[in-house]
């Protein structure tokens, strides 16, 4: 019992050190996004039902750990004060790095889905000048942002202006910013909540409990009600029911980052603050998945290359992708090799050129001091 005290004491006092609960979450919101991606279509409606919620809630969950990973690895509970100006740097350089990979994996690849790196990237440099900002100013910024930003989203890209725009020379950042299926004004948001998590402590019982008791309720309450309203509206086709497409847009992306704060939530539960045997047994069990996450860029863009070499012509004479025994491999091949990897090398493969590239291996971190590669909670 004593143990299991200290434990969970000094979980609280973890500054910047890795979470393993925040790195389960990221790694179920990857498998989330391989099943998007290749789960095959199927004649069984609740079959079709379970596999649309990997929709769109993999992708907010991975956006709101982000910027979870943003918290720690700028101080967490105490934000650093010496070396700000550094930190922005080396995160301003992983984004841009992000972004020229996204761009490249597009180019060169050409995959069948759509590719978050490049946004990822923009909405970490939108976050850098945000990073040090109040726990608090974070989360309602995070909150109010959220629920109006994809009800705007949703009506741009049914304005006739921003649709041309982004047929024109400079449609990709309109598909950045507002048009596109991953939106930098709806990402944003759910960063900031995460970061202001990571300040208040996301690890620590008494918010862990707040926060998934948030996610609960906005999850129950918008998930049925925008269920309820029409979808796929066509702006002015109905005047009197215009009013729906917004609502329904942001009531469903509220929901939807409600989910996300419940598995965080629950993953932190098992992994952090659960009784000794539990935490342990929980930790054995979802390792592969965490390991996955611990390396989330290496696993993504894994993905996308088995991806474009998996393309295929399909009985209808359509190019695809998708497979059930594909999406096995991804998943299980995923997990076998992160578990491996992490446990025998450390950081995967495209962290550490990431990190390295950055800068953040050439400073003598002091403030890690023997966590070692365990510390880049920020490896995002």
């Amino acid at each position: 019992m004593q143990e299991d005290v200290e434990t969970r004491t000094e979980a609280r006092r973890r500054p910047a050190s890795r979470i393993a609960g925040v790195d389960a979450a990221r790694g179920i919101a990857l498998i989330g996004m391989f099943v998007a991606h290749v789960a095959p279509a199927v004649a069984s409606p609740d079959v079709s039902q379970l596999i649309a919620l990997a929709d769109e809630r993999p992708r907010l969950l991975f956006a709101l750990t982000a910027g979870v990973g943003l918290g720690l690895i700028t101080g967490a509970t105490r934000p650093r004060v010496n070396d700000r100006g550094e930190l922005r740097r080396q995160i301003a350089i992983r984004a841009v790095i992000l972004l020229a990979i996204g761009l490249l994996v597009i180019a060169l690849l050409r995959p069948l889905v759509i590719v978050i790196l490049d946004v990822y990237g923009i909405a970490f440099l939108v976050m850098v000048p945000l990073l040090f900002i109040p726990a608090r100013v974070a989360l309602a910024a995070g909150g109010v942002l959220l629920a109006v930003a994809p009800a705007f989203a949703a009506l741009a890209e049914r304005d006739p202006v921003l649709q041309a725009a982004a047929s024109g020379d400079t449609g990709i950042i309109v598909d950045w910013f507002l048009t596109g299926a991953y939106p930098v004004i709806i990402w944003v948001p759910v960063m900031l909540i995460g970061l202001g998590l990571a300040r208040l402590d996301v690890a620590a019982a008494s918010i862990v409990r707040w926060y998934a008791l948030a996610g609960v309720t906005a999850a129950a309450v918008c998930l049925p009600i925008a269920a309820m309203m029409p979808e796929n509206q066509v702006l002015g086709a109905d005047p009197t029911e215009d009013w729906m497409i917004p609502v329904r847009a942001s009531l469903e992306t509220i929901g939807n980052v409600g989910v996300g704060l419940c598995v965080l939530a629950g993953a932190i539960a098992i992994t952090v603050l659960a009784v000794g045997p539990v935490r342990r047994v929980a930790s054995t069990l979802l390792s592969p998945i965490t390991a996955m996450g611990t390396m989330p860029l290496t696993i993504y863009t894994g993905q996308l290359v088995v991806l474009s070499l998996s393309k295929r012509v399909g009985p209808d004479g359509v190019v695809t992708d998708d497979s059930w025994g594909l999406l096995v491999g991804l998943v299980v091949g995923s997990m076998v090799f992160a578990w491996l990897w992490r446990r025998y090398v450390g950081r995967g493969p495209l962290e550490m050129l990431l990190r390295a590239a950055s800068g953040r291996d050439r400073r003598n971190d002091s403030t890690e001091g023997s966590r070692g590669r365990q510390a880049s909670a920020g490896d995002v």
